[in-house]
């Protein structure tokens, strides 16, 4: 059978034991022969037997002579302390190589918490250490596609649940109009307007679930542009005007005098913040609705922050996931899709920004750091 190395550390292993095992025959034998040397002198200038270990050995030696067996005896004399010497060289190894064996047949077993403890150094020591990584990656693999088998089965619970009810009402109201079970026509009209009210809600909700998809996967396409962010916040809040009075919620904008110029899709960006914005507004029971935008090292930041009605500590942490509702004490309005919060995420992540929410018994802030243009900053700094 021909073996085909293909680099020098193949090479390097392959040799390894056949040097070991030279080496251990040429100790050996190097060793023998000083001994013997020594105790032929010995014996030459001290014939007498003394009852010292050198005498017996020198005995035995002479027996080994007068008996024929000099040869032959040397040869298993030299053989077995060579193997002695080589089992002492590569023991180490022997016992790393075994454990690795029982460890990666527990591994195999589905047992991924074993870990391999190997007292060595060298190539075995790394090949065991690489192994635990290789087990914990596993694992962390495992893990996450046991989650994302959860995600996806809860996906598809609520998106079934959540089309399911406005679907229900279309069906409902419209099986009254179909089967002519209406006194008149304002309420004909009425079971109408119901319908149409909820069908906006599953488009809503349709719209929301594919952009979701189409930006987490990466697969939608980024047209940026230069944008001074606060011109661009400042149209975004105009068009929240009528709301803000319908609500009876003011508005309080305070924008840094720096030129916060980002390189942004605009249409994307102001979908973020406008799910930010009518998250504030959805859930606020203050007066006020409060929008910061100011500059922070490298980055430009903008706070949205709400009053009233602090999400607990506990679901901080989710309200990113998608279909992830707060506590429904919260929401004085049913009628988002639960994906808002998770599209803004995703925009704002895609621009090489980062999302964050904080929250008290007072207020609930929602920041969003996005990179500013680096020659920007370099102009801005000259100009100062």
């Amino acid at each position: 059978m021909v073996i085909k190395l293909k680099n020098k550390k193949a090479l390097y292993y392959a040799i390894l034991p056949i040097a070991y095992f030279i080496l251990s025959l040429t100790c050996v034998s190097v060793v023998f022969v000083v001994l013997k040397i020594i105790l032929d002198i010995y014996y030459r200038y001290n014939s007498q037997y003394g009852g010292t270990l050198v005498d017996a050995i020198k005995l035995f030696m002479i027996f080994k002579q007068q008996t024929g067996l000099e040869q032959n005896l040397n040869y298993v004399i030299i053989a077995l302390f060579t193997f002695i010497v080589y089992y002492l060289f590569m023991r180490k190894t022997f016992v790393g190589l075994a454990k690795i064996v029982e460890a990666t047949t527990q591994m195999a077993s589905g047992d991924l918490d074993k870990t391999i403890d190997i007292d060595c150094k060298g190539d075995t020591k790394i090949l065991g250490d690489n192994i635990n990584i290789i087990s914990r990656l596993l694992k962390d693999v495992t893990v996450q596609e046991r989650k994302a088998q959860q995600t996806k089965a809860d996906l598809i619970t609520n998106v079934s649940h959540d089309l399911r009810t406005p679907l229900t009402s279309i069906k409902g109201y419209l099986g009254l109009i179909n089967e002519d079970k209406y006194r008149d026509e304002v309420q004909l009209r009425y079971y109408v307007d119901i319908a149409y009210e909820k069908s906006k809600e599953l488009e809503i909700l349709i719209n929301d679930l594919f952009e979701l998809t189409k930006v987490q996967n990466n697969s939608i396409t980024l047209d940026k542009i230069d944008i001074n962010l606060v011109e661009l916040l400042n149209q975004i809040i105009f068009q929240f005007g009528y709301q803000f009075e319908s609500e009876k919620i003011q508005e309080r904008s305070f924008f840094s005098e720096d030129k916060l110029i980002i390189s942004a899709d605009p249409n994307k960006l102001v979908r973020a913040f406008q799910n930010l914005i009518n998250n504030g507004i959805k859930y606020g029971t203050g007066e006020f609705l409060d929008i910061y935008a100011y500059k922070k090292n490298d980055y430009a930041v903008v706070d949205v922050i709400s009053y009233g009605n602090p999400i607990p500590s506990v679901e901080l942490p989710y309200i990113f996931d998608r279909f992830y509702r707060v506590e429904k004490s919260r929401n004085k309005n049913d009628g988002g899709s639960g994906l808002g919060l998770a599209i803004t995420k995703s925009i704002v992540t895609l621009h090489g920004g980062i999302i964050s929410a904080q929250s008290d018994g007072e207020k609930t802030i929602f920041k969003v750091m996005l990179p500013l243009l680096k020659e920007k900053i370099e102009i801005n700094e000259k100009e100062l």
